[in-house]
């Protein structure tokens, strides 16, 4: 029978703490990190929160921790601002750019990846200098184009959803035609040729082949687009002046220009809210945008 003594425990402290020495020096460390990184990443999420359930509203009293939290904020912003045309108007461009992109771009990768034609290989390489300058370089072209537009149709002109939506799909044939083709390439050409035998149009091909078997680069693609569009500024601020056609970010930052100290609560509840949206759609997406890196890794 063996004796409890403190002698008797030694071997298995020193046991244990070896273990524990031998984990600290091959996990712990990838633990520490971990949680330093998700310590930094919270941290300005905590702060927005904070600042949205502060009563007083202001940026010189909020605090990392709120006191007397309410939601006098979020009220404050649906009884004094157009909060839901902006938000509306954020979702329409976001969704609307996003789907019409992805089925452009991935006609143009069809067209690229299947398709034997002169000026293609051109047609490609210049898609992808054009990406090497950015949007903002032809703003000044592109207003006094809408300028002229405008005074001949109206509909597209500035202040209209139509306008803005023709302006962002300017840039559809992007880097995402490159993208699409390279996924396009995967697969087989041997699927094409057999249903072509057996009298299917390059329609037909498209539409119920080729697309159901790339849908994990088409949601990438509309997942990285939808980002892009529902926190895009610059060009919108160009365009829209009237306040009830403004989007989310531009009515929020019209709170913030002249009093950002008053209004930040109200700023706060704004970007939780459009922030919703994205954390849908990734959520939504994220078991394609999953299978398509892991069949990109395969195929490559």
């Amino acid at each position: 029978m063996t004796v409890d003594t403190p002698a008797a425990r030694a071997p298995h402290r020193r046991g244990a703490a070896t273990r524990f020495a031998l984990w600290a020096k091959r996990l712990g460390w990838r633990h520490a990190v971990m949680w330093l990184v998700a310590a930094f990443a919270l941290f300005p999420v905590l702060f927005v929160v904070s600042a949205a359930l502060n009563p007083l509203g202001t940026l010189s009293s909020a605090q990392l921790w709120p006191t007397g939290a309410s939601l006098a904020n979020a009220a404050d912003l649906f009884r004094n601002t157009p909060f839901a045309t902006w938000y509306g108007n954020s979702l329409f461009f976001a969704v609307s750019n996003a789907a019409i992109t992805v089925l452009l771009s991935a006609l143009a990768a069809y067209a690229f990846s299947r398709m034997r034609f002169k000026g293609r290989r051109v047609g490609l390489i210049g898609l992808l200098v054009i990406q090497m300058f950015p949007q903002f370089l032809a703003i000044v072209a592109i207003y006094l184009m809408f300028t002229n537009i405008g005074e001949y149709y109206p509909a597209i002109g500035f202040d209209t959803r139509w306008g803005l939506l023709l302006v962002y799909l300017g840039g559809a044939l992007s880097i995402n035609t490159w993208l699409m083709k390279g996924f396009f390439d995967t697969v087989p050409k041997e699927l094409d040729e057999s249903a072509q035998m057996d009298g299917a149009s390059h329609a037909q091909v498209f539409f119920r082949i080729m697309l159901p078997l790339v849908t994990p680069v088409l949601a990438i693609v509309g997942l990285l687009v939808f980002i892009s569009t529902i926190n895009e500024f610059l060009m919108a601020s160009v365009f829209l002046r009237d306040t009830e056609t403004k989007t989310l970010g531009l009515g929020l930052y019209q709170l913030v220009a002249s009093q950002r100290n008053a209004n930040f609560g109200m700023f706060a509840v704004g970007a939780i809210m459009l922030s919703l949206p994205t954390l849908a759609v990734f959520w939504f997406l994220q078991r394609y945008i999953t299978e398509g890196l892991t069949s990109g890794a395969v195929k490559g």
